[in-house]
C-alpha cells in the first residue's frame, strides 16, 4: 500500500519514434520493403504495401475492445500505419538508419523483442493450476475472498530512518488520534504526506492485508515503507465477500503468472550459471568497490 503520485512521461523524441516504428521489422530484417506475396493488402503507400496482418496485429494489442468497435479501430490503426510508412520512407531517403543514435535504438529494440520472445516461450511451459490448487488458495486467503472488505483509509507516509521506526510506533500507540500523531511529526521535523483513500482488499499489498483485516474501525498501524514508514488509520470498512466461483478466474490467472515468473527466474539463473560473464572497466567488481580496475586486455 502506498501514497500514489502521478508523473508525466517525457515526450518521445523523433528519433525514438523512428526506432519504435522499425522495431517490429528488425526481427525479420529491416531491409525488406515489400510484403510477402499472398498477403491481403490494406493500403499502398507509394511502392510500399501495408498488409491487413499488420493492422490485425496491432488491433489484437488493444485490450477491452468490443467487437462492434473493431472496424473503426482498424481504420484508425491503418491511418497510423500510413503515417508511419510515410515517415519511414523519408527516414530511408535521409539514411537516418546510419545515425548512431538511431542505430543504437534500433539495436536495443531488436534485442528487447528477441529476448522477450524467448522468455515468453519459456513461460508457455508453465502448467495451469488444478481445481484443488485454486480451491486451496481461496481457503488460505479469507481476507481476499470470503471475508473481503472495502477499506476507508487515512494514510500518513513518513520519511524516516530504520532506527526511528520503534519510536514512531510508540508515539502512534500513545497518540489519541491521527491528528495528535501528525502534530508530533511536525514538532520533530519529520517530512510526511497525508492521503485518504478507499481501497478494496485486492488493491492492497498482501503483506499488509492480513494486518488490516485484523484491525477494527478507528485503529491504526505502522507499516515499513520504502521511504521509512506508513501509518494506516482504518476510518471504516464494510464487508463485500467474493465467492469461490467468482474468484476462480482471478486465482487461476494469478497462480499461472506466479508459475511463469518462477520459471523465468529459474531459467535466467540457469543461463547465468552456464555462461561465462565478465564485468569489465568501470563495471568491474573492483571498480564498484572503489578500487581502480585494470584496463581490459585487448
Amino acid at each position: 500500500m502506498s501514497i500514489r503520485t502521478l508523473t508525466r512521461r517525457p515526450a518521445a523524441t523523433p528519433l525514438a519514434l523512428l526506432a519504435l516504428a522499425c522495431a517490429a521489422s528488425l526481427v525479420a530484417g529491416c531491409g525488406d520493403r515489400k510484403q510477402a506475396a499472398g498477403q491481403e493488402v490494406a493500403a499502398r503507400v507509394g511502392s510500399d504495401e501495408i498488409t491487413a496482418a499488420q493492422v490485425d496485429f496491432l488491433l489484437q494489442q488493444q485490450r477491452g475492445l468490443r467487437p462492434e468497435q473493431a472496424d473503426a479501430a482498424g481504420r484508425q490503426i491503418l491511418d497510423r500505419l500510413i503515417d508511419q510508412q510515410l515517415a519511414l520512407q523519408k527516414a530511408s531517403e535521409l539514411k537516418l538508419e546510419r545515425d548512431p543514435r538511431v542505430a543504437q535504438q534500433l539495436e536495443a529494440a531488436r534485442r528487447d523483442i528477441l529476448a522477450r520472445a524467448y522468455l515468453d516461450k519459456v513461460g508457455e511451459g508453465a502448467a495451469r493450476p488444478t481445481a484443488d490448487e485454486i480451491r486451496r488458495y481461496y481457503a488460505d486467503k479469507p481476507a481476499l475472498f470470503a471475508e473481503r472488505r472495502i477499506y476507508n483509509l487515512q494514510e500518513i507516509l513518513v520519511e524516516a530512518r530504520s532506527d526511528q521506526l520503534d519510536t514512531l510506533r510508540e508515539r502512534l500507540v500513545a497518540a489519541r488520534n491521527a491528528g495528535e500523531f501528525a502534530e508530533y511529526l511536525k514538532a520533530n521535523d519529520y517530512r510526511f504526506a497525508v492521503n485518504q483513500a478507499v481501497r478494496t482488499a485486492e488493491q492492497l499489498p498482501l503483506q499488509s492485508l492480513d494486518t488490516l483485516a485484523r484491525m477494527q474501525d478507528g485503529q491504526a498501524a505502522l507499516l515499513p515503507a520504502a521511504s521509512g514508514a506508513q501509518v494506516v488509520v482504518l476510518l471504516g470498512s464494510r464487508m463485500q465477500p467474493v465467492t469461490e466461483e467468482q474468484a476462480r478466474p482471478m486465482i487461476e490467472q494469478f497462480l499461472l503468472n506466479e508459475r511463469r515468473r518462477k520459471l523465468l527466474e529459474d531459467e535466467l539463473r540457469s543461463l547465468r550459471e552456464a555462461a561465462r560473464i565478465e564485468r569489465l572497466g568501470r563495471f568491474a567488481p573492483e571498480a564498484a568497490a572503489g578500487t581502480p580496475a585494470a584496463p581490459a586486455s585487448r
